[in-house]
């Protein structure tokens, strides 16, 4: 029978190519590879790409990595300098940008002559970034260096997520490679399906697995009462915490690129988890309010009337204020335990007609986690979109019920072309702003910004380091977009520089000011950090520096970095040029 160990082991002069959906399992088996490699003093070159050599290295010790002869453990630190993350230098580890294969090339190349002999174990965690940043240049950097490095005696283990990638793209890596392994989760544990192995037959393994992300996100002891108290009567305060409302969506559907398929179903569980919070934020409440829940606030959900109740007393009056949309309780389509809720002008979907998909994340979890957190009994609600304006619908509306829904964890999901429409769309009505000063988006009643009372950017980094990376890489990827089309469309270096920090000023993203350093005050992505988790030790304005560093990185060829941030205890949020 074949063993996992047996299929860890990479033979010299061979490529194995570790294939499927984020959270299946790639990195802990190159991991173990590694482990298994240095127990022989094999010499390792460990290529990162989402996450540091230092996470790594810290992950590979918690899997029993010891003391490590020098020279044998090296790493290509191809994430940090990517997304705009200062490290310090270390003597094992050399940098490259996961934008620019031919800096990862490079990095492999140095590294190999410094180890200075054969039977080297290459392992490339994962192609997924590199893929996403440069397309199918990756085939040629695959034929090119990978296999080339395999060949001269070495041996190469590369994963990259299912999905990303077109599926001919796809076909190709794996017609490069030696092996393939196709890896998946399923009902509590890991599927490997060994598809082609140098030394094994094609067999399935099954291994345990534990959740991709642990609950809880919130915790009530550490938040900002006197700031959420401030967002309570953000509602009486023109402009108070408005933002853009482009500017969340393009932060939410750039990060979607590095997990299409969970991404969506983290969000709604962390949105519904906020959602149930609700009856712990009402000591924060005005009096009347208070007083008003008191009155108004049925012990249960079950019927129409009382549904009908909730909603006209708070849900309706508090989504029109912030401008988060227009929203209707269809009284004549529910029943008890079925409720139809409509919604005018969602500033989810606004601007995406006709994509093709449903767009909306926050609204249905957001109601079904408060109808848990107010009902006396705490059922297990859930809510799912029927229309969207994404679908060709001329408004949204979602079914809202106690208890599971069939089609829920399917309706999440996104296809990456999907994803890559949706992206397109956004990518269209920035360059039409910054090129020729059309609206990013406009509705006819609530126009085009929103009082942005819940940490909409900053939700998914909550949620675990897996999407602080999707936010950082997603930012990355679409600063790098906006700085090569700009430049194409013939607008000089400083003129870019320009144009994009009053992109920033124009979303209402925070006060921003430049000239040797950029500062943004009241910055939308940290201030939210800050008022849900005071206990945050490091920058957290993860999609807005991964946006800056690639955009920076492409017009003037500097990186940015974070030094201060208001989730920190700064006053504002600053990054320094490099």
């Amino acid at each position: 029978m074949v063993s996992l160990t047996q299929i860890q082991e990479v033979p010299t002069k061979k490529t194995v190519l570790l294939v499927g959906p984020p959270g299946a399992g790639k990195s802990v088996f190159c991991e173990q590879a590694v482990l298994q490699s240095l127990a022989m003093d094999r010499p390792i070159i460990f290529v990162t790409t989402e996450c540091s050599p230092s996470e790594a290295g810290k992950d590979l010790r918690e899997r029993g990595l010891g003391e490590v002869e020098p020279g044998l453990l090296n790493f290509i630190d191809a994430y940090n300098e990517t997304v705009g993350v200062s490290v310090s230098d270390k003597p094992n580890t050399v940098r490259a940008d996961c934008a620019n294969l031919s800096s990862i090339g490079i990095a492999i190349s140095k590294l190999s002559e410094r180890i200075g002999k054969k039977n080297v174990l290459l392992v490339f965690d994962s192609l997924t970034s590199p893929y996403l940043f440069n397309g199918s240049e990756v085939l040629r950097f695959m034929r090119l260096t990978l296999s080339k490095f395999a060949a001269e005696g070495n041996s190469v283990l590369v994963c990259i997520d299912e999905g990303c990638s077109k599926s001919e793209d796809l076909v190709t890596m794996m017609s490069l490679s030696s092996g393939v392994i196709k890896m998946d989760v399923e009902e509590g544990k890991r599927l490997l399906d060994v598809v082609k192995h140098p030394k094994v037959k094609p067999s399935r393994i099954e291994v345990p697995t534990t959740k991709f992300w642990e609950k809880k996100i919130y915790d009530v002891k550490f938040w900002d009462r006197e700031m959420i108290r401030r967002v309570m009567k953000a509602e009486q305060v023109l402009g108070q915490f408005e933002v853009n409302l482009f500017w969340s969506n393009f932060a939410f559907w750039s990060s979607m690129f590095w997990d299409p398929k969970r991404f969506p179903t983290m969000t709604y569980e962390v949105w519904k988890e906020y959602g149930s919070l609700t009856r712990e934020m009402i000591p924060l409440f005005s009096w009347h309010m208070k007083l008003l829940f008191k009155l108004f606030i049925p012990k249960n959900f079950s019927k129409v009337k009382d549904m009908k109740k909730l909603f006209s007393k708070f849900m309706i009056r508090h989504a029109k204020t912030r401008r988060d949309g227009i929203i209707e309780y269809l009284e004549d389509a529910s029943k008890t335990d079925e409720h139809y809720i409509r919604v005018y002008e969602n500033r989810e979907c606004c601007g995406f007609e006709n994509v093709g998909a449903a767009m909306a994340s926050v609204y249905p979890p957001m109601f079904a986690g408060g109808c848990k957190g107010l009902e006396k009994t705490e059922r297990e609600w859930n809510a799912i979109e029927t229309k969207c304006v994404g679908l060709g619908d001329p408004y949204c509306e979602f079914k809202l019920v106690p208890g599971e829904i069939d089609e829920l964890k399917d309706s999440l999901e996104k296809d990456s072309s999907v994803i890559e429409r949706i992206h397109d769309r956004l990518m269209h009505r920035l360059m039409g702003f910054l090129l020729d000063e059309k609206p990013l988006v406009e509705r006819p009643r609530l126009g085009s910004g929103y009082i942005m009372a819940h940490p909409d950017i900053t939700l998914p980094a909550m949620a675990g380091e897996r999407y602080q990376m999707a936010l950082r890489m997603g930012g990355a990827k679409a600063g790098k977009q906006v700085g090569e089309r700009l430049l194409e469309a013939g607008i000089n270096e400083d003129e870019a520089v320009k144009r994009v920090l009053h992109l920033l000023e124009h979303c209402k993203v925070g006060k921003v000011t430049a000239d040797e350093t950029i500062r943004i005050k009241e910055n939308c992505e940290s201030i939210w950090t800050k008022v849900y988790t005071k206990k945050w030790e490091e920058p957290s304005c993860f999609f807005t520096t991964g946006f800056l560093n690639g955009f920076f990185c492409t017009v003037k060829s500097q990186h940015v970095i974070e030094t201060k941030c208001i989730a920190m205890g700064a006053p504002y949020c600053e990054w320094e040029f490099r």
